[in-house]
């Protein structure tokens, strides 16, 4: 049975892990500010470019472009974009098991799925399973930047345009609250039209569609990047604010638990000792 010191211990450290988890929500709970900020401001132009992308993907033909033109699948790439700290409760997690859940679901079509991983969480996952990892952006989620998405970009389209790969995805946590992230698996290449029925207008470009295609196609894509890693630094930081309180509140209730053990073995210690004291004194009178 535990003593009033392994306790009283035991309540000191509780309290101490509590003062951290505490300190690192306050901490997520800044920084998830400031990225909420910056992705509410990029969405609107990202959402838009797509409309207008898919839009003209509807009206070119195919093969005015590489990037939309549908080819027969065999090898795909998948982008996972995972954090590269833990302690942020199922989020790291939840992207992990997505995305071998989607290499599976492409394997049983006869289609072989290599990742490109951004963060490290991701690339410690599947470095030790049977999935190929293409290329790895690591320790990058602290700096998140545009010209990062040109790298990720530069990386998955070199190997598109090669042949390598004839479709591109990305997965990554889409931002709603705190509280709320949505795991979203997207296809980015070839560029998929806008779907059937919606009302189109023919228009005349200049310059041709060719060269307007070739400097608006890339931009889209990289928005698209610049768009999921801002969603994922957010759903991360609310994630990590989500369960460093949980942590803090679990703490909270331990300490009470501990406390009212405590004070019953203190009770307990005290009435043995007044026991002791009465079976003394009638020792002596006897």
């Amino acid at each position: 049975m535990a003593s009033l010191r392994d306790i009283r211990k035991r309540i000191a450290s509780v309290k101490n892990t509590q003062k951290i988890t505490n300190a690192m929500k306050m901490v997520a709970a800044a920084k998830l500010r400031r990225a909420e900020e910056a992705i509410k401001a990029a969405r609107p132009f990202s959402d838009k470019m797509r409309e207008v992308l898919t839009s003209l993907a509807a009206r070119v033909n195919p093969s005015a472009h590489p990037w939309l033109e549908a080819r027969p699948v065999q090898k795909a790439l998948l982008v996972l974009i995972t954090a590269d700290r833990g302690l942020c409760g199922a989020f790291n997690a939840s992207l992990n098991r997505r995305a071998e859940a989607f290499a599976k679901e492409m394997a049983a079509k006869g289609i072989q799925v290599d990742l490109v991983t951004v963060g490290r969480k991701g690339n410690d996952y599947f470095r030790r399973r049977p999935v190929s990892i293409a290329e790895k952006f690591t320790n990058v989620m602290n700096n998140i930047s545009f010209e990062l998405a040109g790298e990720i970009l530069t990386a998955v389209s070199s190997r598109f345009a090669a042949g390598e790969y004839q479709e591109v995805y990305i997965l990554y946590n889409s931002f709603r609250t705190a509280v709320t992230q949505i795991i979203t698996l997207r296809k980015l290449l070839p560029v998929a039209p806008e779907e059937e029925g919606t009302r189109r207008r023919e228009y005349l470009y200049e310059p041709s569609e060719e060269d307007l295609l070739s400097g608006i196609l890339p931009r889209y894509v990289q928005v698209q990047f610049f768009a999921g890693l801002l969603d994922s630094v957010a759903s991360e930081h609310g994630a990590r604010m989500t369960a460093m309180e949980a942590a803090t509140t679990n703490a909270e209730e331990m300490i009470h638990k501990l406390t009212l053990k405590l004070n019953r073995l203190r009770q307990e210690s005290i009435t043995t000792e007044l026991m002791e004291i009465v079976g003394g004194a009638e020792a002596l009178k006897g």
